[in-house]
């Protein structure tokens, strides 16, 4: 099967062509200033596999590539790279920005003080839940799989431990936007609010595709290597 992207596509096209792939290739440590170079070109310049990086965009990209076909294909460390640059653009730069936008969004006056604290209240609060989320993978679930690519496993965790414990972050981020646009309380047009709302609605899909390669690309992989390791064992 041939798919939307290839070694040869060049990385210009590949952002030109679909513009919401962009915050997922920096997620790769890849940054502009491509110049004409073929994404192999740029993988290589970037010490980044090159299956995977294509295996991410295309799925991405795609609604019909089925990331199971390429389970053994995938590099591990090149994924946990990526998952840890976007939960530093998440909890750092995106949800920050967001924050900051939405409170000078919902004006000060009497009316709307008792929401607009509200309002941030929940948004703080999603932020926690997203931290917990992004600390508990780096302390616990990544230090788990390096050992298990240096085919020690001295713990009685599994990576389904992992997906017991792995919960939707976006789905917080879905109720707020419902908040603003059913129920704020405004009687003419706030553009600046519109923009918030604008943002959610980005940051909500960003976070649903972050999930969906942590559980179609990640996961699957460490099953793998898990598998490998306890039939050697059992050998």
């Amino acid at each position: 099967m041939q798919h939307k992207f290839s070694p040869r596509t060049r990385m210009f096209n590949l952002i030109n062509d679909d513009a919401s792939l962009l915050s997922s290739v920096s997620r790769f440590g890849i940054s502009l200033g491509l110049g004409e170079k073929t994404v192999e070109e740029t993988c290589k310049v970037n010490n980044i596999d090159c299956t995977t990086f294509l295996a991410v965009m295309n799925f991405l990209a795609e609604e019909n590539v089925q990331p199971s076909d390429l389970v053994e294909n995938i590099s591990l460390e090149t994924v946990i790279g990526y998952l840890k640059n976007a939960h530093a653009y998440f909890l750092n730069y995106k949800l920050p920005i967001i924050r900051e936008k939405l409170n000078d969004a919902v004006l000060e006056n009497e009316q709307l003080h008792s929401y607009k604290v509200v309002l941030l209240k929940f948004f703080d609060e999603y932020v926690d839940e997203v931290a917990k989320h992004i600390e508990y993978e780096d302390k616990i679930v990544f230090p788990y799989v390096m050992n298990l690519l240096e085919g020690v496993n001295t713990s009685n965790y599994r990576i389904t431990d992992f997906e017991d414990h792995h919960t939707d972050v976006d789905s917080k981020i879905a109720e707020l936007k419902n908040i603003l646009i059913k129920y704020h309380p405004t009687e003419e047009v706030n553009y600046k609010l519109n923009d918030v709302l604008l943002e959610l609605l980005w940051c909500e899909k960003d976070l649903a595709a972050h999930n969906m390669v942590e559980d179609l690309f990640f996961v699957p992989v460490v099953e793998l290597i898990e598998n490998k390791l306890l039939n050697t064992a059992k050998a």
